[in-house]
């Protein structure tokens, strides 16, 4: 099979979809690698890396893109929507509840479009999300951090404090993979953090990981809200596969936290659970409204592309094996790639997005 690997074009989106040690796996399974060239510059891998390893170095993004297979990271931009074509393979993170109009290019250009991030095994754990997530929670923590400080506009509050001062309040909503890797920056810093989640065993299954070190809390209003006027930094990491994020901090709610306080909403590719919330960019990644601080970069592993790229691979590449090696008979192979399929035919086929463009099914 022929594969391209364009170069990302999103903000400061520096990772690549494929590694050269990924592509040496699929060379020698015999498949024909396209890569666009520059791709891999900013994760640290130069167009003579993938040369060594048997891929051809193109010249443009069409050419990348004039495959029987893309492989990506992020959604496909505006700029990228010529490039698509019937029947083309698509793999990549697409994060469709919060993209009607890619949906309905995708759609329109009757590519056969599998998300990463809807990829699910039987456990129902989301194989490969869960590296990026692990590395936006950990960001979550160290770009909020960051922007308390007060030339940033934040409070000016150290998040572990000192002997004699209070350390910084961390809030985090929701006790997922993005959650519990903030909890344990935070920890680590030395803040005092809160997690609220609707699953009792899930916040048991925390108890065991953090102890007396986390108060673990069910997520209501009449919890919530008190938590949020006297936190510092708040963390979104509110997930359902497919679907928007729940709204869990309305704009009133926002308007009462303290003035320089920080949100980080790791939920924004997925429409974010905070009202106030849009999305950013790594260029221009916060802005404020009622005095706190916004941070909504939809792609925060960018900022990490060396680490991120190969974590990436490291879940991806079995994946991008079968479809290279099988086709679409690989979805029928494999159940887990199969609940990742979610456009075809020129159908909208995955059933969580169904529920929120219902207007788009056929």
């Amino acid at each position: 099979m022929e594969i391209g690997i364009p170069k990302e074009i999103k903000d400061q989106e520096f990772r690549v979809g494929l590694s050269p040690a990924s592509v040496r796996q699929l060379v020698d399974a015999g498949h024909h690698l396209f890569v666009e060239t520059g791709a891999g510059v900013g994760s640290g891998f130069t167009d003579p890396d993938y040369e060594a390893v048997g891929a051809t170095v193109v010249p443009s993004a069409k050419e990348a893109w004039s495959r029987e297979m893309v492989v990506k990271v992020k959604e496909p931009l505006t700029a990228e929507y010529p490039y698509m074509q019937k029947d083309q393979l698509l793999f990549t993170y697409l994060h469709l509840a919060a993209a009607r109009e890619l949906t309905e290019q995708l759609m329109q250009a009757g590519v056969t479009a599998i998300a990463y991030e809807t990829v699910e095994l039987p456990n129902r754990s989301l194989p490969l999300l869960a590296p990026m997530s692990i590395i936006a929670g950990r960001l979550s923590v160290q770009f909020g951090a960051r922007f308390l400080e007060r030339q940033q506009g934040g409070r000016g509050v150290l998040l572990g404090g000192l002997p004699g001062v209070q350390p910084g309040r961390v809030v985090v909503l929701g006790g997922g993979v993005v959650g519990t890797e903030a909890a344990r920056m935070a920890i680590g810093l030395g803040a005092r953090v809160q997690i609220f989640d609707i699953n009792i065993e899930r916040l048991n299954y925390l108890e065991t990981l953090f102890g007396s070190r986390v108060e673990l809390l069910y997520s209501s209003p009449a919890a919530i809200e008190p938590a949020i006027r006297e936190a510092d930094l708040v963390i979104g990491a509110v997930l359902v596969p497919g679907r928007k994020a729940p709204t869990l901090l309305p704009a009133s709610l926002v308007s009462e936290m303290q003035p320089g306080s920080v949100i980080v909403d790791v939920a924004v590719d997925q429409g974010g659970c905070v009202e106030t919330m849009h999305p950013t960019s790594h260029t221009t990644p916060t802005y404020k409204v009622s005095d706190v601080v916004h941070y909504g970069v939809p792609n925060m592993p960018g900022a990490v592309p060396w680490t991120a790229t190969q974590a990436l691979n490291n879940s991806t590449l079995p994946y991008a094996l079968k479809l290279a090696n099988y086709g679409l008979k690989a979805l029928e192979l494999d159940e887990a790639l199969h609940k990742g399929l979610t456009v075809w035919r020129q159908e909208l086929v995955h059933p969580e997005v169904q529920k929120v463009f219902p207007d788009l099914v056929k």
